[in-house]
């Protein structure tokens, strides 16, 4: 089987951003990687999502840095895959961040599974001492590729 490779355009990568849902979110810490799954919503140059308190958190926290990486199965053998290199943005439920916390929730509950990564639904949890966070992923360079099956 033969391929053939093509660079995607940044609105190439957008359009597959808006279509996509699920993705994978590498942060770092002292000079460790950790990757972890999510789901999202893409919406004018911000990836929202949300999550429980734990690693992944706390390492955006200490290292606005991340990257996502979302891919597709194609035809045949095919892929496209996109990476955002990003910069990690807390929404706290809190005067300052009500609009954008609001604005990720609106994207995120479209979509009837969207917090199953996150463990628990918002609206269900119950005597937590944690509540959910969420959060942006601003984009700074979006970068992209597909493999075309050509046999």
């Amino acid at each position: 089987m033969t391929y053939m490779l093509k660079n995607l355009t940044p609105a190439e990568c957008s359009a597959i951003l808006e279509q996509s849902r699920f993705g994978h979110l590498a942060c770092c810490k002292d000079d460790r990687p950790y990757v972890v799954p999510i789901y999202f919503a893409y919406a004018k140059g911000a990836i929202y999502s949300f999550s429980m308190p734990g690693q992944k958190v706390d390492w955006m926290r200490a290292n606005e840095n991340v990257c996502l990486q979302i891919d597709q199965r194609g035809t045949g053998r095919g892929w496209t895959s996109v990476v955002i290199d990003g910069r990690f943005q807390e929404f706290p439920d809190s005067d300052l961040w009500r609009e954008e916390r609001l604005h990720a929730w609106s994207l995120l509950q479209k979509h009837f599974d969207w917090w199953e990564i996150g463990v628990l639904k918002p609206a269900e949890q119950t005597n937590t001492a944690s509540d959910p966070i969420f959060y942006g992923i601003f984009v700074r360079e979006l970068t992209g590729r597909t493999a075309l099956s050509i046999d």
